[in-house]
């Protein structure tokens, strides 16, 4: 017999709402979940009915106190700022509602509101702009530095060739460090050279493993890399060679986390995920159901960085330039999508949510 709550909600309004929506009963228990709550815990509505909602759902807030409040005053209260999970993931900084159901005073309705799309998004919109003045600045310096450089790089060459194998090594340290501050420029100019993407359907699998290809034959021969491939996932809109670019990045950036040995492991998952819409600047919405996740097990970004972890000249290694993410940010926005991280000591996730292709695109696709 199919499922059916005891507490119905209209359920367009109740399926639609983009949050994770609850219902508790007197005694605590769960009685109907939306779907964003099933996707938060990971659970389906039939297997959390009758649960208690303070064992699957953790809020850093004495929760009981603020239902009895709810209920007593039969009126909304509202908790902000207070670290959520469903135990199986970090936690997420949350905005909290309790209300009371309006035809029932026992049952109470609890909103999740989680910061951390909000607020990413406030930051790739600032990374997006100080990258802009970034790459402005640079390309205006870049020539006229690259100049000098080469003429000092020429002229330590020059007198090395007349000078003793002590003061040798200082005109080499020369050359070494000009040529260094020139790779530095010429990412700088890639990143701000970077053409529109020329989009088209692509298989993110064979993106994928194009960079894996490429990975384990260099910066990541000696990493463990996992594949946990969805096959049934459609083709998504995308230039091929700056898609397969970004995966390039992140699967470099997760193999230089785990030290300078290069070893551990790495994860390249793919999902099909809906709870992601991202609102266009005419005010359309667009879904961006294709997931993709780089998951390795190096010790985390510094917690000093992490909010700022896209933005141009951070970095969390000694001699990274901070460009790498950087460019990964840039190319997901210009494609429409969307890139997160979530880091804990052992566990850094990149995730990158692209749309799906139109049909007529799609149907050549493999």
């Amino acid at each position: 017999m199919p499922y059916r709550s005891p507490y119905p909600v209209p359920g367009v309004i109740w399926a639609s709402l983009p949050i994770p929506a609850f219902l508790i009963d007197r005694e605590g228990k769960l009685v109907e979940v939306n779907p964003a709550g099933e996707t938060f815990l990971n659970a389906s509505v039939k297997a959390l009915y009758g649960v208690p909602a303070f064992d699957r759902i953790h809020i850093d807030a004495p929760m009981d106190e603020a239902l009895a409040r709810a209920r007593a005053n039969q009126s909304a209260l509202f908790i902000n700022d207070v670290d959520v999970t469903s135990g199986e993931k970090p936690p997420v900084q949350c905005n909290v509602q309790i209300a009371p159901m309006h035809d029932n005073p026992d049952i109470l309705m609890l909103l999740i509101s989680p910061r951390d799309i909000a607020d990413r998004l406030g930051r790739i919109a600032n990374a997006k702009s100080s990258a802009k003045s970034a790459i402005g600045m640079a390309e205006m310096l870049a020539h006229e530095i690259k100049n000098p450089l080469a003429g000092i790089t020429g002229a330590a060459q020059l007198l090395s060739m007349g000078l003793g194998p002590e003061d040798r090594e200082l005109t080499d340290l020369i050359v070494e460090e000009s040529r260094r501050i020139v790779k530095l420029l010429e990412q700088v100019e890639q990143f701000g050279n970077l053409r529109p993407p020329d989009l088209r359907a692509v298989n993110i699998h064979d993106a994928l493993d194009r960079a894996r290809r490429s990975a384990v034959v260099g910066f990541a021969a000696n990493m463990t890399i996992l594949e946990e491939y969805d096959p049934s996932l459609p083709p998504t809109l995308a230039d091929p060679d700056q898609l397969m670019q970004v995966f390039l990045n992140l699967i470099k950036n997760a193999a230089e986390a785990a030290g300078p040995r290069g070893s551990g492991t790495i994860r390249l998952k793919t999902s099909y995920d809906l709870s992601l819409r991202m609102r266009r600047k005419d005010g359309s919405g667009r879904a961006l159901p294709l997931k993709i996740e780089i998951i390795d097990n190096g010790p985390g970004i510094p917690p000093e960085i992490a909010q700022d972890i896209f933005e141009p000249f951070v970095s969390g290694r000694e001699n990274g330039t901070g460009l790498g993410l950087a460019l990964v940010s840039k190319i997901i926005n210009d494609h429409g999508g969307w890139i997160s991280v979530d880091s804990v000591p052992g566990r850094t996730v990149f995730r990158v949510s692209l749309p799906v292709a139109p049909k007529e695109l799609a149907q050549d696709v493999t």
